[in-house]
């Protein structure tokens, strides 16, 4: 039985009878170099930082110069947009341990425990990023501790692996009376040794954020038979939920730089531009902003019809919207900004361009709607009947919204059935969209916030706000 064997030939590639090397001698220099000059060639469009060699080589006037040494889209201008906002302060750490101890006091709890994460980073300045989770617990322990004066402040403590003791006291944990380092040993039970700080466990209420693992509550339950370890209640996550003015100008600068990206990427991009050259696009130039945990969700045509994307690599049309869910994080705090918008040359149906101003409608409907002391499920509903009028109400298939701050998503909701009250401080997103599979899928997202005097605000309205048109993002 002979071999076969794709021999690349002048462009041409079919399969020839390949006779055994050794039958055939040693094969000349010009002929290798024919046969695997496609090598390199296929290495570089599978590499990652092709987008990169695209813009550079392929795209004609991506560069303003093109004798300049940069070889990438140049989003160095959004560094400076947010670049005079600072963290939040350590006085700023204290003051929320402060009020959550007045809370547990008033409650009855002996404690709270979290893990790093956003309720850790939120009181003690221990995210996810601080410290990665293992199967090693490493907690943060609030207690209350009252002063004869009746005055009610926090103990901070951090339970650690000891071999992790000299890391763990490097950990920027701001307090107003210092940090106890709590150290327990690989033979010992962790849980036992961080309950061993509560000066008492018969009938104690000791609470455990929400993001706890399930086995780090079942350990501590195990540790302290007679105590009662539950979730915080409702009165702690307010705490969380409601902005102070310094976080409100963070989130403000983040969802603002993250617009800006979305339009500085938008004009490199071209039809027939592939959907995860886009999102490249985007990342590059929210990590240009200076964002961390840059994510872009970019979908074209019928892709947005879902509404998390469809696992595809679409090409753009001339016909076709872009849609692009994007954010980043700064300071710990995120954004979450979409739009969904034709290019310059694009030529969108009417019937599509229809949709588009029915879910911008819909959008400035809602924050219209949200106040101090309105129900979120209000808003959700304000919304979704400007669709629905417009004939289109089961093709808005989720919710209207979320809380948005430490986490991308957060509580409360925005949702029907929700009972939820918005207050001063708290921030959503208002995301309303049209999605029809097979067809098109359109959505507009701007995060907004309620202000001192109670009324809702975009975030982003520094920067010009919600989209205007589907040309003009």
């Amino acid at each position: 039985m002979s071999e076969k064997a794709v021999i690349v030939n002048h462009d041409r590639l079919h399969v020839e009878e390949a006779t055994p090397l050794l039958e055939q001698g040693a094969p000349s220099r010009k002929s290798l170099l024919r046969r695997f000059i496609w090598v390199p060639i296929l290495l570089l469009a599978l590499s990652h930082d092709f987008v990169d060699i695209y813009y550079k080589y392929i795209v004609p006037g991506s560069s303003s110069d093109s004798k300049s040494a940069s070889t990438f889209p140049d989003f160095s201008h959004l560094a400076a947009h947010c670049a005079h906002i600072p963290p939040i302060a350590a006085e700023s750490f204290i003051a929320r341990q402060d009020a959550l101890a007045q809370t547990l006091h008033s409650s009855g709890a002996a404690a709270y425990i979290a893990e790093p994460g956003a309720s850790a980073g939120f009181y003690g300045n221990l995210s996810g990023s601080h410290w990665g989770l293992s199967e090693r617990p490493l907690l943060l322990i609030v207690q209350p501790q009252e002063a004869h004066d009746g005055t009610v402040r926090a103990n901070i403590s951090i339970l650690t692996p000891a071999f992790e003791k000299t890391r763990a006291k490097l950990l920027p944990i701001p307090s107003k009376s210092g940090v106890t380092y709590t150290a327990w040993p690989e033979d010992v039970d962790p849980f036992a040794t961080a309950l061993d700080l509560l000066p008492d466990l018969d009938d104690t209420i000791i609470y455990v954020d929400g993001d706890v693992r399930t086995f780090i509550a079942d350990g501590l339950q195990r540790a302290a038979p007679d105590a009662r370890v539950v979730n915080a209640p409702i009165e702690v996550r307010r705490l969380r939920e409601r902005k102070s003015s310094e976080e409100i100008d963070i989130l403000k600068c983040v969802n603002e730089v993250t617009l800006l990206s979305i339009r500085a990427a938008r004009k490199r991009m071209k039809v027939g531009i592939k959907e995860s050259e886009a999102r490249q696009l985007v990342v590059r130039a929210l990590t240009a902003a200076g964002l961390k945990d840059a994510f872009a969700l970019t979908l074209f045509g019928e892709n947005a019809a879902l509404p998390h994307g469809s696992g595809t690599d679409a090409t753009l049309g001339k016909h076709e919207f872009v849609l692009i869910d994007t954010g980043g994080s700064l300071h710990g705090y995120h954004s979450d900004v979409t739009r969904t918008f034709a290019l310059s040359h694009s030529e969108i149906p009417l019937r599509y361009q229809a949709l588009w101003h029915t879910v911008h409608a819909a959008q400035r409907a809602a924050i219209v709607t949200a106040s101090n002391g309105t129900v979120t499920a209000a808003v959700d509903g304000a919304a979704r009947k400007i669709i629905k009028d417009a004939g289109y109400g089961e093709f808005f298939t989720h919710r209207l919204g979320h809380g948005i701050g430490l986490e991308v998503h957060e509580s409360p909701y925005l949702r029907g059935g929700s009972d939820d009250n918005i207050f001063t401080g708290h921030t959503f997103s208002d995301e309303p969209g049209i999605y029809i599979e097979g067809k098109v899928g359109v959505r507009l997202e701007d995060c907004f916030y309620i202000d001192e005097d109670g009324s809702a605000k975009f975030l982003t309205a520094g920067v010009g706000g919600p989209a205007s048109g589907p040309w003009s993002p």
